[in-house]
């Protein structure tokens, strides 16, 4: 199971400390003990599964810029697209654009190791950004948190709107996975400086959803980024939609993997919902609005 590594190993770590106090003395993120656990102080890292952390990699200034350049290489229509699902105009679009070339965020992520590895993906966290920003959702749920790449840009997001909190459940399935990407602390892109919005629970979704969104109640945006594995997509992708608020948005990455966006889209009466073609290619669901 994940997050479990040997006998007497604590599974659930939370960071931060904006993590609502309820969570804390509910048990939602009591060990396997029935140790209480306090909220570790940003900076923290959660124990690797298994396998050591990279060696990391000296790149070069041109290499650097080559990657920032990708991390906002953004399709025109993918941003028109997270218009649409949440109603924010254009204009306010363009200004939190804006906002991701003037940041800070890509050169820190590079600095913590998101580099050649995340060459695909990278452009889909800054989306994520401009998701989070302009939904503005008070509560969000993300399955299958491995390095954090997509979880920093998506508290980068709440931190800018100054409300709304993250819960992550992972670590995420191995498979599926770009060839290359770090497989150290979970979380360890994650900048302590944005930790404080974040609530990290060790476990597999199918085993801790359930517990998160009886404790969250509604979800403004769940993203589904947790491996091929087709029952627990469906189970992640049905769960959540039954808990989502009136105008969230369910996201799933991936969604070439399996079947289960396929039968979430026609399940809704959609067709297929696509946000974003990658590779890897990304889905999003607006609950009460139909895709344009």
């Amino acid at each position: 199971m994940a997050g479990s590594w040997g006998p007497g190993a604590r599974t659930d770590y939370f960071y931060g400390n904006g993590v609502p106090a309820g969570m804390r003395s509910n048990g939602l993120l009591a060990t396997r003990s029935a140790e209480p656990i306090s909220a570790l102080p940003p900076g923290s890292v959660v124990p690797s599964p298994g396998r050591a952390g990279r060696t990391p990699h000296l790149l070069t200034p041109a290499v650097r810029k080559a990657i920032r350049q990708r991390m906002l290489a953004l399709r025109q229509a993918s941003v028109d697209r997270i218009g649409l699902l949440t109603g924010a105009p254009a204009e306010l679009m363009r200004s939190y654009r804006q906002e991701l070339m003037m940041g800070e965020l890509p050169q820190t992520l590079v600095q913590r190791g998101a580099g050649l590895a995340f060459t695909r993906e990278l452009p889909q966290g800054a989306l994520l950004y401009l998701l989070v920003r302009a939904l503005r959702p008070k509560a969000l749920i993300e399955t299958g948190v491995r390095p954090g790449y997509s979880t920093a840009w998506m508290l980068a997001a709440l931190e800018r709107n100054g409300e709304g909190e993250l819960y992550s459940i992972g670590p995420g399935a191995v498979a599926g996975r770009a060839a290359g990407l770090p497989y150290g602390p979970v979380g360890e892109l994650v900048p302590p400086a944005l930790r404080s919005r974040w609530a990290l629970v060790l476990g597999n979704s199918t085993g801790r959803l359930a517990e998160v969104l009886d404790q969250v109640g509604e979800v403004d945006l769940f993203f589904s980024d947790n491996g091929p594995d087709l029952d627990r997509s469906q189970f992640e992708l049905r769960k959540a939609w039954s808990a989502m608020a009136p105008g969230g948005v369910v996201v799933a990455h991936h969604i070439d993997a399996n079947a289960a966006w396929a039968e979430l889209c026609r399940w809704q009466g959609q067709p297929f919902a696509l946000l974003d073609p990658g590779p890897p290619p990304m889905g999003a669901l607006a609950v009460g609005r139909r895709p344009s």
